[in-house]
């Protein structure tokens, strides 16, 4: 078995994904064989992953995939075996090692994570194999004490595991002192002693400034520390793992195109966006519930969704509908993905109710198309074409449901030569199932120029290779990476 390390935090949100990238990175980087690993995930922004001896392929978080590209590998399910998809406030698809296993509402989950451990185990040792060093992101908090008896995320696998912790606190949303002090004094002993260092994430300013601090936590908990990461700008630059982020995208600084994209109850797989955040003459503004959609948009965006009919509901209490109307009559363009295209629809039906209770609902009649939800679930990557410009798109599908309409007799691309989506006849507003459309740079630069772009379509991988890169020569320079991987075993 690989040595491994892993990383967990005093709470959601302190930076792990992004720390893990970029030690997996630079354990690349002097030549390790490295491998990343997430025992359980709750994210809508799912990547397809190779799942061993079957065709096609199997569902896992956006991070693990972002990690596997850090690493210089091919993702595998088994790099994140469990992951959670919520559907409602209370509820959530269950994806083990790729495939859907059903629905579970939050009380039922816990007792059904007992059963999972023994697949989080297996993924385990898939992962390890061949490998020098696996580096293990954790779920939320090891201090939710609550959940320890049935926890595969944090403790529970580490014990199980014999993996040693590094506990990451983010400085910049403040009381980092006191929550690595409390985990320490809450954590039962067993727990207490799998945390090997820790480390100080998003620390703006002057470094030395915090000694003090560091010298008090170490004589609380007699933890070593492992270093101080500052500010990662770099960052910004890779895809977001979930919808927590959203709330800090909502504006961004005025350039040549708005592109507006509502933000969705259920919003899934919003690093479609990312590509066109990265242009330097594109504003892409998320706008939250309550707000309206920007009427000098030149674009405007439905992204993907776990539950279209929901969303759809959610899109019209907040009079979204009339925004999109008005964009539309304005001559301003529109692109529907995934559940974004189904939305454009005349028409949007469930009959078995896969979604929810709801079973059908007319959609936004933007595009001369309907859909039904189907059990059966597309999950692969793709190599496809372009049907308005002739040119390669690479991406994926994760998607319930079929479309059909007169509209699809202008589709967006041809997937192993099979058409996908559809387009208005003034080609202004078109859906597809294509995720990862974006990304192509050439696809990119020629569509943005229908909108007045000139400047556009430089490589999109290349910049999230680079800033890989740079977060792991900063990370090189700020902590001990030599003290964090001895300690892995």
């Amino acid at each position: 078995m690989a040595r491994a390390i892993m990383l967990q935090g005093t709470g959601s949100d302190v930076g792990k994904t992004v720390l893990v990238a970029g030690l997996c990175r630079a354990a690349a980087r002097r030549g390790l064989k490295v491998r990343p690993f997430k025992p359980q995930n709750m994210s809508n922004n799912a990547a397809v992953a190779d799942l061993p001896g079957e065709a096609g392929g199997g569902e896992i978080g956006r991070a693990q995939w972002l990690q596997a590209v850090a690493c210089g590998v091919e993702p595998t399910v088994h790099m994140n075996p469990v992951l959670l998809k919520p559907q409602t406030d209370i509820g959530a698809q269950v994806v083990v090692q790729g495939k859907v296993i059903g629905e579970a509402q939050a009380r039922d989950y816990q007792t059904l994570k007992g059963q999972l451990m023994d697949a989080v185990l297996d993924s385990w040792q898939q992962v390890g194999e061949g490998a020098d060093l696996v580096i293990v992101e954790g779920a939320g908090s090891p201090a939710e004490i609550n959940l320890r008896a049935r926890d595969v995320a944090n403790m529970g696998f580490a014990t199980r595991a014999k993996v040693p912790v590094v506990l990451v606190g983010d400085i910049d949303r403040g009381g980092v002192i006191a929550s690595i002090a409390g985990t320490h004094l809450i954590l039962p002993e067993e727990d207490r002693q799998m945390i090997v260092g820790i480390l100080i994430n998003k620390f703006r300013g002057d470094v030395s400034l915090f000694d003090d601090g560091i010298a008090a936590i170490e004589k609380f908990t007699g933890w070593q520390c492992f270093g101080v990461v500052p500010w990662l700008k770099s960052a910004a630059r890779l895809p977001s793992e979930d919808s927590v982020v959203l709330e800090r995208l909502a504006s961004g600084e005025k350039r040549a195109l708005k592109v507006a994209v509502p933000m969705l109850s259920r919003i899934a797989n919003f690093d479609d966006l990312d590509p066109l955040k990265a242009e330097p003459q594109i504003e892409v503004v998320f706008v939250p519930p309550g707000k309206p959609l920007p009427p000098d948009a030149g674009l405007v965006v439905l992204p993907g969704s776990k539950s279209t009919i929901g969303d759809l509901l959610m899109l019209r209490e907040n009079g979204w509908d009339g925004d999109l109307a008005a964009h539309r009559r304005r001559g301003g363009h529109i692109v529907g993905i995934c559940g974004g295209f189904q939305m454009l629809g005349r028409r949007v039906r469930d009959p078995q109710g896969i979604e929810g209770g709801v079973t059908e609902t007319e959609g936004l009649c933007l595009l001369d198309v309907e859909t039904i939800m189907e059990p059966e679930k597309t999950v692969r990557n793709v190599e496809a074409r372009s049907a308005a410009f002739d040119v390669p798109l690479s991406g994926y599908e994760i998607h319930l449901g079929r479309t059909t309409g007169p509209d699809c007799r202008r589709p967006v691309a041809l997937i192993e030569g099979i058409e996908d989506g559809a387009t208005s006849a003034d080609g202004k507003v078109f859906g597809t199932y294509l995720h990862g459309i974006f990304g192509a740079d050439r696809f990119r630069a020629m569509f943005l120029k229908g909108l007045g772009i000139t400047e556009a379509g430089t490589s999109y991988r290349a910049e999230v290779e680079k800033a890989l890169d740079e977060i792991a020569v900063e990370l090189e320079r700020h902590l001990d990476c030599d003290a964090i991987f001895a300690a892995a075993r």
